[in-house]
């Protein structure tokens, strides 16, 4: 996988409520610069000058060097046409993706991974695809070979996610021994943990799941929090919310509220629980100085 292109976020893809899950993008290419105004001048009686808004162009995304000649590499049998039309269904793949068109992107990229199964990007791009259209089973299955492929655990998580989407509890279980075995960032770490969490609370071991994040440190309050103790915050809120113990969750909503008020509707959560949202301080102004 060429590094140019990031990674997917794990973040979210095993918060508790797997229907609010926000997972998000690979950063596969940059986006094209808006379009500047274009100026046209009417030749009509009065000779005047009208302003015309241009519509954004569509651009095509253009691969990184490595992962078009991996691709003509593995199809070295086919003919010169099939190789560079290969590629560019690559590039179709990537494009729709980037628009978050995700059952096309798995289309393309499945038809892809058939033709060319060996070629690292194209089982990344047809797993995330995969993922985001809730299409679990193939998810998995191409998730799976490009760690197989590439060595990187980065992914286990959402194999994780697809998994207990499929309600395959023990694979979610295995799957975490894998990564833990990895020694990942903590990050990766945290996020493996919340679909394990995900997964107790699936089959109504609430407590457990509590246990096991408020015993990794999930639940500690942090000057400077990053976003995964938000995400682990949120998850506690929501478990203890769905247990009965409405203080504990009051406490942890307005954790997340006090980092991110934007994140994970946590203003709609506290509302619900009768809490009134936090207001934002005013930020103090500079005062001036006049020179002498």
């Amino acid at each position: 996988m060429p590094k140019s292109w990031g990674s997917v976020a794990r973040r979210g893809a095993s918060t508790i409520n797997r229907d609010t899950a926000p997972v998000t993008e690979p950063k596969f290419s940059r986006k094209p610069p808006a379009p500047q105004d274009e100026w046209i001048l009417v030749e009509d009686d009065e000779a005047v000058v009208e302003e015309v808004v241009v519509e954004p162009r569509k651009v095509a995304i253009t691969l990184p060097g490595d992962v078009s000649a991996a691709i003509r590499r593995a199809a070295v049998a086919m003919t010169t046409y099939q190789r560079e039309k290969r590629v560019e269904q690559m590039q179709k793949a990537v494009d729709a993706y980037e628009r978050n068109r995700y059952e096309e992107a798995a289309r393309l990229a499945n038809r892809l991974a058939q033709d060319l199964p060996e070629v690292t990007a194209i089982r990344e791009i047809a797993g995330l695809s995969s993922y985001r259209s809730g299409q679990w089973r193939i998810a998995r299955m191409h998730l799976e070979r490009y760690r197989e492929l590439s060595t990187e655990p980065e992914y286990l998580p959402l194999e994780m996610d697809a998994a207990r989407a499929m309600g395959r509890m023990k694979v979610v279980t295995d799957l975490f021994e894998i990564l833990r075995q990895e020694s990942p960032d903590p990050e990766l770490l945290a996020e493996a943990r919340l679909v394990v969490a995900g997964s107790l609370a699936d089959r109504g071991k609430l407590r457990e799941a509590i246990e096991l994040l408020e015993s990794n440190g999930a639940g500690e309050p942090r000057r400077k929090p990053a976003e995964r103790h938000v995400r682990q915050w949120y998850a506690l809120a929501d478990l203890f919310d769905r247990a009965g113990e409405l203080p504990k969750a009051r406490r942890f909503f307005e954790m997340v509220d006090a980092a991110d008020p934007d994140a994970y509707g946590v203003r709609t959560r506290l509302k619900e629980l009768g809490v009134a949202a936090r207001k934002r301080s005013p930020r103090p102004r500079q005062k001036s100085i006049k020179k002498a």
